[in-house]
C-alpha cells in the first residue's frame, strides 16, 4: 500500500501565492510520474501539472508561467508552487504518484491518489 498525505491547500486572496507538498510513503521501489490534478464543483477533474523522474514537467495551459511543479525524489515528495493565483484556480487539488511497490518480494506497479486539499481564492 502506498500512502500520499497533502498539504498546504487553503484560502487566500486573488493575486497571493500557496505551495502544495505531496509526500508519499509505503514500500515503494520506485516513483515515475508524479502529478496535480484538480476538480472544480460541477466540473471534471483535470490535470494541472506533471513530473517525470527525470524532471520534465508539463502545465495544463491555464496555469503556465503561474505554476511550477517540482519534486525531491529523496523524500518521493512533490510540491506545487501556485503564484499569482485568481478565482478560478478555486478546486479540491489532488496529488497523483504512479510508479512501482513491493509485494512479496516482487516488484508491481501503482497508482495512487492523495485525498485532496481545498485550495479557495477570493477576489
Amino acid at each position: 500500500q502506498v500512502q500520499l498525505v497533502e498539504s498546504g491547500g487553503g484560502l487566500v486572496q486573488a493575486g497571493e501565492s500557496l505551495r502544495l507538498s505531496c509526500a508519499a510513503s509505503g514500500s515503494i521501489v520506485s516513483i515515475n510520474t508524479m502529478g496535480w490534478y484538480r476538480q472544480a464543483p460541477g466540473k471534471q477533474r483535470e490535470l494541472v501539472a506533471a513530473i517525470t523522474s527525470g524532471g520534465s514537467a508539463n502545465y495544463a495551459d491555464s496555469v503556465k508561467g503561474r505554476f511550477t511543479i517540482s519534486r525531491d525524489n529523496a523524500k518521493n515528495t512533490v510540491y506545487l508552487q501556485m503564484n499569482s493565483l485568481k478565482p478560478e484556480d478555486t478546486a479540491v487539488y489532488y496529488c497523483n504518484v504512479g510508479g512501482r511497490r513491493l509485494i512479496g518480494g516482487s516488484a508491481v506497479g501503482f497508482a495512487s491518489w492523495g485525498q485532496g486539499t481545498q485550495v479557495t481564492v477570493s477576489s
